[in-house]
């Protein structure tokens, strides 16, 4: 298989993932919603990040230790279970404000883009099994004669392109809606569903075995 063949196919595959809902899906939309396009770029951009340094290690087989060594697996495995249960926490909590104090709390900025584009980043490096994927899955698409640290880094560009540009649909639909999104019982329906759903993601991860 030939480099063109390789990206092709592989783009295929992680274009099918990327628009499949999820967990970085339901942090885009979260993000937008609440706290504006700049902030909902940052967490993108945190969570491509994140993707980006996984293809570029398993390409150098350094995150093959993930798939090596079942102790790395459960100490990255419960890091990110437990980060991912407290920011879902945090925002069933943060749902139980009433409406003057989410009406006061929208006048206020939620944190810095920096925050969010960290949250992006620690949500997608904290998940062993998105290393386990490229792990598993960039060997079938790497040509002999290609440098593997390279290429690797490239088909995660690759995937990073696909996730840009489904982020970029993502904020631009919320941007026509969020006038009426953004009234409080709203919002605090949005954090009590994001909320929900990201410590859903962070239990799953738990109870999982490698």
């Amino acid at each position: 298989m030939d480099v063109q063949a390789s990206i092709a196919s592989f783009a295929v595959v992680v274009g099918f993932l990327t628009i499949t809902p999820g967990l970085d899906t339901a942090l885009i939309l979260r993000t937008s919603l609440l706290s504006g396009r700049g902030h909902a770029w940052a967490v993108a951009l945190g969570i491509q990040a994140g993707t980006l340094l996984w293809g570029t290690l398993a390409g150098a087989g350094l995150a093959a230790l993930l798939a090596a060594s079942s102790l790395a697996y459960e100490i990255l495995r419960w890091a990110g279970a437990a980060y991912l249960v407290w920011m879902g926490a945090r925002m069933l909590w943060q749902s139980r404000r009433s409406g003057e104090e989410e009406a006061a709390e929208a006048e206020r900025p939620r944190g810095g883009r920096w925050q969010a584009f960290r949250r992006g980043l620690l949500t997608n490096l904290l998940n062993p099994k998105v290393g386990v994927f490229y792990v598993a899955m960039l060997p079938q698409f790497m040509p002999h004669d290609a440098p593997p640290a390279l290429m690797g880094t490239l088909l995660a560009g690759v995937h990073v392109g696909e996730g840009l540009l489904w982020s970029a649909l993502l904020i631009g639909f919320t941007g026509l809606v969020r006038g009426w999104l953004r009234r409080p019982s709203v919002r605090r329906g949005i954090d009590r569903l994001t909320g929900l759903v990201v410590v859903g993601f962070g239990l799953r991860l738990a109870v999982q075995q490698s």
